[in-house]
């Protein structure tokens, strides 16, 4: 897990597809995907607060809705497997 900034812009990036999942089911704005081949960066905006949703997932002390979470791992899986296939 990484959080960074450029510039005036304040964003998060995880190359964890679940905890992207997780932050996108959490209604986080992905901005975008680096990389390619076999590794992917997930951008998120508002680092701070997916900075602190990440850290309570990972401490297990969040909740999320199942078909929301579902959903969100199913969209970015579809991002990533479209990428690949450029």
């Amino acid at each position: 897990m990484t959080r960074y900034t450029i510039g005036t812009n304040n964003e998060y990036k995880t190359r964890d597809l679940h905890e992207a999942a997780f932050l996108y089911a959490k209604g986080k704005k992905l901005l975008r995907l680096e990389g390619g081949g076999r590794e992917f960066w997930f951008v998120f905006d508002e680092a701070d607060g997916c900075e602190v949703l990440a850290n309570s997932y990972w401490a297990n002390e969040v909740e999320v809705l199942a078909k929301s979470y579902a959903d969100s791992l199913r969209t970015l899986k579809d991002r990533v497997f479209s990428r690949k296939a450029e």
